[in-house]
């Protein structure tokens, strides 16, 4: 038997309950049970067509070799533009990292910055990675908890509480995974004015679904809002989500000069750089016809509204809309206490997903894996047969509680 034990920055962690929970779907898909999946956090759109002939041109032409740690010029300059456009504040290259996707330039960015004891403001609903990535850079995440009153949101009072001499990072993601939640440009200038009275603390700003909101205009980045703060915000964002790339793992992210140059160091003694095929596709899509994304948030759009009336109709469920991303945070408080028909007690929003999926054929995750309960959360990230079959199996399974 083998005496290797695992470093403590891999024991101190959990294994993500997204992928978890993909992974038991597919076990029991694999064992002939038909699941209804609403766990998916990725389009269920295939790669637009123009992006996918600019990597195969790409391999064409012999472009597959290693490029800078940057990234090759097309893409350093598309993604500049990009930003600007968004955000109308421009970055020089000496700002930009890119990574095997944003979840990579995160955490090479926690990497990059923090000490054994620093701490990480993680407002709850979160994306299930954030705390875990934090631990295993040896930080501390403060988990602070945003009502549904509140919209999900942090609040300025909530903020001030949280910090500490000790924090390092304040992280901010919107919209939002799970809830969808979109800061205006008041709430954010709101949370600048806290943070301007705390110049130890940096703010990473995790934007990936920004192309995926169902307001007005555009999603405003704190960047944007509150421009005194530039010097200490890390955006990060990708093309996974708004242009059904996920598998191309393809990220980037802008800040302070001394930050970006850290981070560059580490990637250049990780993985040397990004694909040099995905990097080609990103450009694509990053400079090339837009018409996917606005055509796919309006699928999205008519998906929420159904899953969202649907959920609604059910006695002891509640959800309001997302203002943007393709999730549901749906609160279950109404179901909790009730009895299954074999006996068992719902006790938490754990035992309810484990309840759906038991007796519905129903894939969802609980609001407790997002530090936020008792919810669970959806993915409208799949077609509107799924979500309305799911939500029927939901009904169902609901109507048999006692």
């Amino acid at each position: 038997m083998s005496d290797y034990l695992p470093a403590s920055r891999v024991t101190r962690i959990k294994s993500s309950a997204s992928v978890a929970a993909a992974a038991r779907v597919r076990e029991l898909r694999a064992e002939g049970i038909p699941i209804i999946d609403l766990t998916v956090g990725e389009p269920d759109f295939d790669t637009p067509e123009h992006i996918k002939a600019a990597a195969i041109a790409a391999i064409g032409a012999g472009e597959t070799k290693y490029t800078s740690v940057t990234g090759t010029v097309e893409l350093q300059t598309a993604i500049l533009r990009r930003i600007e456009s968004h955000t109308g504040v421009r970055y020089e290259s000496n700002q930009l990292t890119i990574g095997g996707g944003a979840k990579q330039v995160l955490y090479v960015a926690l990497m990059a910055s923090l000490n054994e004891g620093d701490e990480v403001i993680v407002p709850a609903p979160y994306w299930v990675s954030y705390p875990d990535m934090v631990l295993a850079n040896d930080g501390t995440p403060v988990i602070v908890p945003c009502s549904e009153e509140a919209g999900f949101k942090l609040t300025p009072d909530a903020l001030r509480d949280a910090i500490t001499p000790k924090t390092k990072w304040l992280i901010l993601n919107a919209p939002s995974n799970p809830t969808g939640a979109v800061y205006s440009r008041e709430e954010l200038q709101a949370l600048g004015a806290v943070l301007e009275e705390y110049p130890h603390v940096y703010i990473l700003t995790d934007e990936i679904y920004d192309e995926i909101h169902f307001g007005d205009g555009r999603v405003t980045s704190l960047v944007t809002a509150v421009p005194a703060l530039r010097d200490r915000i890390l955006l990060v964002n990708g093309v996974s989500k708004a242009y059904a790339m996920t598998g191309w793992r393809l990220g980037y992210g802008v800040g302070p000069a001394p930050l970006i140059a850290a981070m560059n160091k580490l990637q250049s003694q990780t993985s040397s750089c990004p694909s040099s095929i995905s990097q080609a596709a990103a450009a694509a899509a990053l400079n090339g016809d837009q018409s996917f994304v606005r055509d796919s948030v309006e699928v999205y759009r008519k998906r929420r509204d159904a899953a969202v009336e649907g959920l609604n109709a059910i006695e002891g469920l509640s959800v309001a809309p997302a203002d943007g991303a393709f999730y549901a945070y749906v609160n279950c408080s109404g179901v909790i206490g009730k009895t299954a028909p074999d006996g068992s007690v719902i006790g938490n929003d754990q035992d309810f997903t484990l309840y759906l999926l038991n007796e519905a054929s129903v894939a969802v995750i609980q609001g407790s894996a997002y530090g936020l309960g008792p919810y669970f959360r959806i993915s409208f990230a799949t077609s509107l047969e799924t979500i309305n079959a799911g939500v029927d199996a939901i009904r169902n399974a609901v109507s048999a509680l006692n």
